[in-house]
């Protein structure tokens, strides 16, 4: 009995370490999602050098998180993990996008491949929003360009035809990015062609005038 005695009490300062461990990596995944969300936030708002600063806070969280786990991998691959290191991607990637930097690889992130390819779908998404935004401040080169983005990760996605199992669940992603490009292009499209009317109209009054 003696030795089973030892055997549980080794299992139950075992437990006690991983439960600690847990507990720390779940606070700080959560802080991490909350910076990567008030990072997105100072994008949308084009408040570059905050969003700047922001970044660079994401890594060193995202890095701490990574350095908790460096010795717990079944931790590292659970979903709150994984779910806050997919924020930090596409919070990465939507800077990346929105000032035509860089794209940052997943190597560069230190993530693993479905953690980034399911954060460049999230960031796709979110260009939506952004180029709205450029739309109502007729920036239309730019809103293009970030269709363009758009419209390109949504072609490297299609060609992930694995498992979800293996994706982390890319499939569902890679149907909303495709309706969310489709509707977006809609607005692209409607608010370059009202602009050319405007544009027509503007030139016809223009030459009614000079006539006069």
């Amino acid at each position: 009995m003696n030795e089973l005695d030892r055997i549980g009490d080794h299992i139950v300062a075992y437990f006690e370490i991983k439960n600690e461990v847990r507990e720390n990596a779940l606070n700080t995944a959560r802080q991490l999602t909350r910076q990567c969300a008030n990072t997105i936030r100072a994008i949308h708002r084009m408040e570059w050098d905050e969003a700047k600063t922001m970044l660079e806070e994401t890594r060193t969280i995202a890095h701490s998180l990574r350095q908790l786990l460096q010795n717990h991998h079944d931790l590292y691959h659970t979903g709150y993990t994984q779910d806050a290191l997919k924020e930090y991607v596409e919070a990465q990637l939507m800077y990346a996008f929105v000032r035509g930097e860089t794209i940052p690889t997943p190597e560069t992130l230190d993530v693993i491949p479905s953690t980034y390819i399911n954060g460049m779908a999230e960031a796709a998404t979110e260009l939506r929003r952004h180029i709205l935004d450029l739309i109502r401040q007729s920036k239309m080169e730019d809103a293009e360009r970030l269709l363009d983005t758009m419209d390109t990760v949504y072609t490297i996605l299609i060609t992930m035809d694995f498992s979800d199992a293996i994706t982390g669940g890319l499939r569902r992603r890679t149907d909303v990015v495709r309706s969310v490009a489709q509707n977006t292009r809609a607005d692209v499209t409607m608010s370059l062609r009202q602009q050319r009317l405007e544009n027509a109209i503007e030139l016809l009054l223009q030459k009614l005038t000079e006539q006069k």
